[in-house]
């Protein structure tokens, strides 16, 4: 369902004051921008009278449980719900399998460039810098309540998607929707601290494995992350634990690439790109998506022979551009 947001947010209110049950989902791997959304429509919507479930296939990463609401978070979908809303996926197979043989989502809310319709209402807005963001400006419309607890998650969701407000789509509204929060009781020094500095001891041995193994070849520059690495550092995520963000702040390539080999097969590829240079349109290459600036993509196969396509499509891609 397409039409002008002020007609959405008419919709949506009247939806979200009939139905009772609710059930969020958020991505694989969730990243601060899914948790941080996931956990605050969630508080907003508990905050006015509504029973509410989240989701997701992973279950909550170890790095988001300080956020209120974490402990509870399921793995699967309740048999009993009236309204589903899936938050920060680009398609429906970034939820896993927790949709499989599921009705189609009530609503979805997100803020990917390369989004797919998948849901009964589709709330996109790609120029927004996170999905949070997206529902600091909409939960008010929607006749909710951002309360302290709402405020800390979202903020964590917009830190997390702007690492800090570093990446180039950063905007002046951005920076006043953090201080808004921040008035609303949310503890930026605390949540900056949790979800961009602290590192576990864990972490940084994974971080070292990956940076043993740089190469650049041109503008392009990329690393990789085995089975192996995780093994030897020690490491329990089934991420990265945000080393493509340290790979990108190396000065010079204007595509930087991270692989992260996954159990059960199949590699992780994540994009990072100069202002000015879409690895979306890579990402889509091979099945993912994202945003200009970060994308990413779950491609089956060898590690060695993905590595290779990847880079090779990288090279294609900047030498059309004549940058390479």
């Amino acid at each position: 369902m397409i039409m002008m947001n002020s007609e959405l947010d008419t919709i949506i209110k009247k939806q979200f004051t009939n139905a009772k049950n609710f059930v969020i989902v958020g991505h694989i791997r969730a990243d601060g921008d899914a948790v941080g959304s996931m956990l605050g429509l969630a508080h907003a919507l508990r905050a006015s009278g509504k029973n509410v479930e989240c989701v997701l296939q992973d279950g909550m990463p170890e790095k988001y449980t300080f956020l209120p609401g974490a402990a509870e978070v399921r793995t699967s979908l309740p048999e009993k719900y009236d309204y589903l809303i899936v938050v920060d996926s680009s398609d429906i197979m970034r939820t896993g399998k927790v949709l499989e043989g599921f009705s189609v989502p009530d609503l979805v809310i997100d803020h990917h460039k390369t989004h797919d319709d998948f849901g009964g209402i589709e709330y996109v807005l790609p120029e927004a810098e996170a999905t949070a963001l997206v529902l600091v400006n909409s939960l008010p419309q929607w006749g909710l309540t951002i309360t302290q607890e709402v405020a800390t998650c979202l903020l964590t969701g917009l830190l997390s998607d702007t690492i800090g407000f570093r990446t180039s789509n950063t905007q002046p509204a951005a920076l006043r929707a953090a201080a808004d929060l921040m008035e609303k009781g949310a503890d930026f020094h605390d949540v900056y601290l949790k979800t961009l500095s602290d590192k576990t001891l864990a972490e940084a041995l994974y971080w070292g494995q990956g940076l043993t193994k740089i190469q650049q070849s041109g503008a392009i520059l990329w690393s990789s992350l085995t089975l192996n690495d995780k093994i030897t550092s020690g490491y329990q995520g089934n991420d990265d634990a945000d080393l493509i963000n340290v790979l990108s702040a190396i000065k010079g390539p204007l595509i930087t690439i991270l692989f992260i080999e996954q159990e059960g097969g199949g590699v992780k590829i994540s994009w990072r790109s100069v202002k000015g240079v879409d690895v979306s349109i890579l990402a889509r290459e091979f099945g993912g998506g994202g945003h200009m600036a970060a994308a990413g993509a779950d491609v089956d196969g060898k590690l060695t022979i993905i590595q290779q396509a990847v880079i090779t499509s990288a090279e294609r891609y900047l030498k059309k551009l004549g940058l390479n």
